[in-house]
């Protein structure tokens, strides 16, 4: 991740994903479900939680997506609580996973966890359950982010929900003097050369969910949740696709360039791309289609070996904030995940809180499916649904 780009969390989700297919859990759950996804028991999920934060032990070792500990949030936290935050960024999910291993090995103590990454954390045994009570604003957090069924299995929390974004439609409104409503312009032959989708095998759960709507007789539920039938039908939509593509991005400085120079007029994005390219007076805007979206959350999670838990709960107590998540919501591009946020976003950026969806509805979220790795074990119960190497080796073949 660069922040040289705004830092935007998620230039480096594009990175692969390691296979799932060995996790034994059952259904991931819906995003409507409040508290969290029903699962089969992590092996961590008995361990106890504290009742209080006891004192700082003087230092924090982080693994993080590149700047999530700049400093301009992080010498205050110091400065309060005594402890030294030192950083490892990653530049993948994969990289998160593999340097969390064994519970973080006593090394590091905390990981800013996407989605994506999560349940392999959770089910390898390398992160804790963490005790929400002692995060005073997790009461002020939209009602989705206490418990999405990426971090919190059967009620028990694995950590701390901390910012998020949706995948939204960015097009060029001279191009569509009319709206688009559809995500059907990105399949549409019309738009051959001026269309660009990001670079990553996650895409195909975006196809999924656009056959969601346009071709019920497939009866997918879960985009994320594919059997042979409902993949091999999102995988062909995609190889269809393919001559259409200008280019896949794998940063969003990528996107923003091949907007700005005219390369291409319609593609999958993220708010902060919008917002980038209407700073710099480009005729863009976005939308969440019809058929919904996808999106990304990201986790602070505890390590199972952690060395310093006083100063992992007292940094995600403090990152929580309003102020500290607004900070971080302007300097990434993302969304925080406290609804008190909003004020503090306004104050350092007038009309940054409508921009980035600060201020949704609950309703809101009902229309976005938050990534999640794909198990062989399906919603139904069933152990058949298509695991995540097989995404990577489609995504391969979709490319050409």
């Amino acid at each position: 991740m660069s922040s040289g780009e705004g830092g935007l969390a998620g230039l480096v989700r594009l990175g692969c994903l390691a296979a799932a297919a060995l996790l034994a859990v059952t259904a991931c759950g819906s995003n409507a479900t409040p508290t969290g996804s029903t699962q089969a028991q992590p092996p961590t999920a008995k361990l106890a939680t504290p009742t209080s934060i006891g004192p700082g032990e003087g230092q924090l070792n982080l693994i993080a997506w590149e700047g999530y500990a700049d400093d301009s949030w992080v010498k205050q936290f110091t400065q309060a609580s005594g402890c030294k935050v030192n950083s490892k960024y990653a530049g993948s999910s994969d990289e998160m996973v593999s340097l969390m291993k064994d519970g973080g090995g006593g090394q590091y103590d905390m990981v800013s966890a996407s989605g994506d990454a999560d349940l392999r954390l959770i089910y390898s045994g390398d992160v804790r359950p963490m005790n929400e009570k002692l995060i005073p604003d997790f009461a002020n957090f939209q009602t989705y982010f206490k418990s999405p069924p990426y971090n919190t299995i059967n009620g028990v929390h694995y950590g701390i929900s901390l910012q998020w974004g949706p995948n939204t439609l960015l097009y060029d409104t001279k191009k569509f003097v009319n709206p688009p409503t559809s995500w059907n312009v990105l399949y549409d032959p019309a738009n051959k050369n001026l269309i660009t989708v990001p670079d990553n095998p996650i895409q195909i759960a975006d196809a999924a969910l656009y056959l969601m709507k346009t071709q019920p007789s497939l009866k997918i539920t879960d985009p994320y949740e594919l059997k042979q039938n409902q993949f091999d039908a999102a995988v062909k939509l995609l190889k269809d696709q393919r001559p259409l593509i200008k280019k896949y991005w794998a940063l969003a400085s990528e996107e923003i360039s091949l907007f700005q120079n005219g390369d291409v007029k319609v593609g999958a994005a993220w708010p902060y791309q919008t917002i980038q390219l209407k700073a710099a007076g480009a005729p863009v805007a976005d939308t969440i289609p019809s058929e919904g979206a996808t999106g990304w959350g990201d986790t602070w999670m505890l390590g199972t070996k952690a060395t310093h838990p006083n100063c992992a709960y007292l940094w995600t107590a403090y990152v929580s904030t309003p102020k500290v998540q607004a900070t971080q919501a302007l300097f990434f591009g993302e969304t925080p995940v406290n609804t008190k946020a909003c004020q503090e976003m306004e104050a350092l950026q007038a009309g940054s809180c409508k921009e980035y969806h600060a201020d949704a509805l609950s309703s809101y979220f009902d229309t976005i499916k938050f990534w999640k790795t794909p198990l062989a074990q399906c919603g139904d119960g069933t152990s058949n649904c298509i695991p995540y190497d097989q995404w990577v080796a489609a995504w391969t073949t979709i490319k050409g």
